[in-house]
């Protein structure tokens, strides 16, 4: 089922028996109002397309098992007790960088003092392209402006979202052409990068390290504490590492494991052999930041010289990535079998 958003067509149609017309298992639905685009699978909320201008960029935001868990950590956005409250440019699933012409896109936040704004970029939300619903797969195809503190377009984004799920699974594959305009635009060195998820307080990993959390009404409470109460995260790379070690490392996906309000949760990401910079680097923090960066080799690897990727003007780069959330432990076997079909994806 298709709706292009620039165009409303109506047809009237005459038949002798009335038409029964059957709701899409995946739909891809616009708000009326709000600034988002909501992701229903076999009649359950999965993740809405969310383009408020405060956040600084769009996202997806939250991430749910098939089960309907959270996965995604609710602070700034809809905070809930006990979660920390750093970083508030993490908000549910994103992409950007932190190094674009000089300027900062992954930190940006409606948090940043005045007199850093010029140092920031900003992605802008132009329109949603067309939406489709279906049986086997939803898609949202949206473009987004990446512009500079005066306005000026460095990058036009157009990207493309499928979503599927089944039983047990959700599926996320995220396509994105980045292309340059008038001038030529230089990704420089940055760990800051390129698809991120800031999971849920019980995703993370066990730490004693000090830190600011919601209160029981979900605003901070104040004071810097170590917690470790119901925290159960675990890394685990394609090469076999696991938890802190797998941060810095290369691979073509890692995942993260742990239990969310009693029920086993694998959260992976994949990173596609077409990429620039493939396979990407793992910037995957025990406080609940889980990312895939493309580039940064120097960042993450100071033995290594520093990398930086120029777009001419005219010119485009396209990155593919998948996320799969489980219900359930999965092993590295799985993974490895669904990286295979990934990677085999043209």
């Amino acid at each position: 089922m298709r709706r292009t958003i620039a165009t409303v067509a109506a047809t009237a149609v005459l038949a002798a028996a009335p038409v029964i017309t059957q709701t899409p298992r995946i739909q891809v639905v616009p708000h009326d109002v709000a600034p988002r685009v909501d992701v229903i699978i076999d009649g359950k909320p999965f993740t809405s397309y969310v383009f408020e201008r405060a956040q600084k960029k769009p996202f997806l935001y939250p991430l749910r098992t098939a089960q309907g868990t959270v996965v995604t950590r609710g602070f700034p956005i809809d905070a809930r007790a006990g979660e920390r409250t750093d970083h508030p440019h993490h908000t549910g699933l994103w992409f950007n960088y932190g190094n674009v012409n000089g300027l900062d896109f992954w930190n940006n936040s409606d948090a940043i003092p005045a007199a850093r704004a010029a140092k920031m970029g900003t992605i802008v939300h132009k329109r949603v392209i067309e939406v489709s619903s279906g049986k086997d797969k939803g898609e949202l195809n949206v473009e987004m402006d990446w512009i500079d503190a005066n306005g000026t377009v460095l990058l036009k984004e157009i990207t493309r979202m499928t979503f599927a799920g089944d039983a047990t699974t959700r599926t996320i594959d995220r396509t994105s052409r980045l292309s340059a305009l008038k001038t030529p635009v230089v990704l420089g060195e940055s760990k800051e990068g390129l698809l991120g998820i800031r999971v849920a307080r019980s995703l993370e990993q066990s730490s004693k390290q000090a830190d600011v959390f919601t209160d029981a009404s979900g605003k901070p409470a104040g004071e810097r504490r170590a917690s470790t109460e119901g925290v159960t995260g675990n890394y685990t790379g394609s090469d076999g590492k696991t938890g802190d070690a797998v941060w810095g490392t290369r691979g073509p996906w890692t995942m993260l494991t742990g239990t969310v309000d009693s029920k086993p949760v694998t959260l992976a990401i994949f990173d596609h052999p077409s990429n620039p910079g493939f396979p990407a680097y793992w910037h995957a923090r025990g406080y609940g930041l889980f990312a895939a960066n493309n580039f940064g080799q120097h960042e993450f690897d100071p033995s290594q010289p520093e990398r930086t990727t120029t777009i001419a003007p005219g010119e485009s780069i396209t990155f593919r990535h998948r996320v799969m959330i489980v219900d359930g432990t999965a092993d590295a076997a799985r993974m490895n079998a669904e990286n295979q079909k990934f990677a085999g994806q043209k």
